[in-house]
């Protein structure tokens, strides 16, 4: 080492760090000329201008003292320096330019010291050499270390981001397919050729118990750079086995992922067979300390291998994928367990009846809102009649469809012994009081104790072509008339079902034959794209288009109202076509409440019976008239009307304004009377009492053929005209 130059150095370090203010300002100078994206954010500059002083006074401390560039003491904020130009997206380069741009400054100042020093040629070309060695030195040494820095932290950065991106675009959905394939699309996007995720088959089917043998998987998505990759053997949905020992089983077993140099092994079958391969990533996804399946990350077109940054990665992102895949298969189970419950209590089949032609539809939710409790009912009724009933329970999920079918078990129950609507829905409206009131002691159900619902209950009679509604809390039903316009009824305002203390009322309609009523639930005419008098609008002109069929019609309007995809909330439509049941259906008397009117009661049944070609059942008609009207005359209060009604099956009808009901009961051995509700039940299919604001009405329902046998007449006794109840 040439000590003379040495001297020379230390010499001139020592003149130019008496001027170091002036230096470093110079520095700051041409940083803010040649670097200006350094000086862009406040803190950043901040912490370089500081960052200029620090290396100015050590570099010139380092070449005062002749201290070797690897031995002189960096400055302590030098890593976090570059740390924030990382975080601030400052590209490299540019902490590298500021550097170089510093050291010229530098020299430039020492070489301009030097020839005051001395005017020996050789001494100062020996010393400008030293001078460029140790400054470069230190300029590398400083550049090696702050890429270091710089890189990690981009790295890391860019692995944040991604994490980022992973929790903003996996799990946008509660579809697992469709969760799955996110996962795919991200990690190609970003640092794999290919991915292919794969589900355990039984945890897809919902059992979470352990597997086993081998684990049996699902291929549920996948994704490759390379279109059409043929080297992607196992289609989507397939099934495969994964053999014991292999990474995938590995994995599953062990809940450790794990890194490959090569193709995937050959024995791997939920690999890719890619021989173009030659680095992979096996990562298990679990959820709630339970394997759920795996995925696997190659890359055969990046040519760097995957490390240990992109183990990290995988895995942050397999867990948020693990975590969206469990909520949605939990999620799904519960949806279809839901759906299988409503779908359950929903009538399979409408009952057959002649009042009214019936179509219906039940849409439920889609997968964000959940099954919901909407339901509908066709209920044949005495007389001919039919009643027709569409409801909604508030909330989502199990215990919405649960409620929903107890509602309609009660409806049901209610509509057996023929209340009115207005009547019907207090009862129910008790129903559902009751049933909140339990939810709210149950400590089972997880739900708020409130329970809420709406209903609208339509009575229609096909004889009097008359229509008697009531609604609680319901959307107006829609009616058709013969002219092909759509109206709304205006029905008297209800209360939802549940509040308690507040009437019902009915109101009641003449319609014409062929007339369609539409019934439906609020999810019809709500809609994230318009309100609800725009919903009202399409549908009455929906209603309003001539259709082949009432199935065609119900097409129709599901198509107009509705999105394509999956309605926002669950519907149920019901729509009703009208008929009636004229003089050729119909017969009725007025009688007298004097005994003697049986025998003509029974002669006029015989001969009505006649001309509709049921003399198989005139026996048995006979005695359930002339039953009913005895009973009429001596317990009830004129004016007494009878009235056969010739539908599916015939029926035979007494009414009377008293309101006292009937009672089946066993007549003793010695007894008199008591005997006659006892034939009647025995000859009749059904019989019963139904109730009006002016009396009731007791009827029977026979079938159009006689009985294959007569009731033991030992078990009823004997009867005669006039026999009591």
């Amino acid at each position: 080492m040439d000590f003379p130059a040495d001297s020379l150095v230390s010499r001139a370090a020592r003149e130019v760090s008496l001027r170091a203010d002036q230096l470093i300002h110079d520095v700051e100078r041409c940083l803010q000329r040649g670097v200006p994206e350094v000086w862009e954010e406040p803190d950043v500059a901040r912490m370089t201008a500081d960052n200029v002083t620090e290396h100015v006074l050590a570099a010139l401390a380092g070449l005062v003292h002749g201290i070797e560039p690897e031995q002189i003491e960096t400055p302590a904020a030098d890593p976090d320096r570059a740390r924030r130009l990382a975080r601030h997206g400052t590209p490299v380069s540019v902490m590298l330019r500021s550097f170089r741009l510093g050291q010229g400054v530098m020299l430039d100042r020492l070489l301009e010291e030097m020839p005051r020093l001395t005017d020996d040629a050789e001494l100062i070309s020996a010393a400008t050499r030293k001078l460029i060695a140790t400054m470069a030195g230190y300029v590398d040494r400083m550049s090696e270390q702050g890429v270091a820095v710089y890189q990690r932290d981009r790295r890391l950065q860019w692995r944040l981001s991604m994490g980022n991106e992973a929790g903003r675009r996996i799990g946008t959905t509660l579809d697992i397919a469709c969760t799955a394939q996110e996962l795919a699309d991200l990690a190609t996007e970003n640092f794999a050729d290919l991915v292919t995720v794969d589900l355990l088959d039984s945890v897809l089917r919902g059992n979470d118990g352990p597997v086993s043998g081998p684990p049996t998987l699902r291929r549920v998505a996948q994704r490759s750079v390379v279109e059409g990759d043929p080297e992607l053997t196992i289609r989507p949905e397939q099934l495969h086995v994964s053999p014991r020992g292999s990474p995938s089983a590995r994995a599953l077993d062990t809940g450790q992922p794990s890194r490959h140099t090569g193709p995937p092994a050959p024995r791997d079958a939920g690999g890719a067979n890619d021989h173009r391969a030659h680095s992979t990533l096996v990562v298990p996804l679990r959820a709630r300390d339970s394997a759920l399946g795996v995925a696997q990350f190659i890359r055969h077109r990046n040519p760097d291998p995957f490390d240990d940054e992109d183990l990290l990665l995988a895995q942050e992102i397999a867990a948020r994928a693990a975590v969206a895949v469990d909520n949605a298969r939990r999620y799904t189970h519960a949806r279809a367990t839901a759906l299988t419950l409503q779908r359950s209590l929903l009538p399979q089949h409408t009952a057959e009846q002649s009042a009214v032609e019936i179509a219906c539809r039940y849409l439920p939710a889609g997968a964000q809102a959940g099954v919901g409790g909407d339901w509908y009912d066709v209920i044949p009724l005495s007389g001919a009649r039919v009643a027709l009933v569409v409801g909604d329970v508030v909330g989502h999920g199990i215990h919405a469809a649960a409620t929903m079918g107890r509602l309609r078990t009660a409806v049901r129950t209610l509509a057996d012994i023929d209340l009115p609507p207005d009547e019907l829905l207090t009862h129910l409206d008790d129903v559902v009081i009751r049933l909140s009131a339990e939810s709210s002691t149950d400590p089972a159900i997880q739900v708020t104790s409130d329970i809420g619902a709406t209903c609208l209950y339509a009575v229609y009679d096909p004889v009097s072509r008359q229509c008697v509604l009531g609604r609680a809390g319901h959307v107006l039903p829609a009616v058709v008339g013969l002219d092909g316009t759509a109206d709304l009824l205006e029905l008297p305002p209800g209360p939802p079902l549940g509040l308690g203390g507040l009437p019902f009322e009915a109101a009641e309609f003449d319609l014409p034959e062929g007339s369609v009523l539409a019934l439906y639930t609020d999810g019809l005419i709500e809609g994230r794209d318009h309100d609800v008098e725009a919903g009202i609008a399409l549908l009455r002109q929906a209603l309003a288009q001539p259709a082949i069929s009432l199935q065609a019609t119900c097409d129709a309007v599901l198509e107009a109202l509705l999105p394509a995809d999956r309605p926002h909330d669950d519907i149920a439509l019901l729509l009703a076509r009208t008929h009636a049941l004229g003089a050729r259906h119909v017969a009725s008397w007025d009688l007298d409440a004097d005994p003697v009117c049986v025998s003509q009661a029974r002669s006029n049944v015989a001969q009505q019976l006649s001309s509709w070609g049921l003399e198989e059942v005139e026996f048995s008609a006979e005695l359930i008239v002339s039953e009913l009207v005895t009973n009429a005359i001596r317990y009830g209060r004129p004016p007494i009307r009878l009235r056969l009604i010739h539908d599916r099956a015939l029926v035979c009808e007494v009414s009377d304004t008293s309101s006292t009901t009937p009672h089946l009961r066993r007549a003793r051995t010695y007894d008199e009377g008591g005997r006659g509700l006892l034939l009647v039940a025995q000859f009749a299919e059904h019989w019963g009492t139904r109730h009006s604001r002016h009396g009731k009405t007791v009827w029977a329902e026979l079938s159009e053929k006689e009985p294959a046998g007569f009731p033991a007449w030992d078990s009823v006794g004997a009867t005669t005209d006039g026999a009591p109840q």
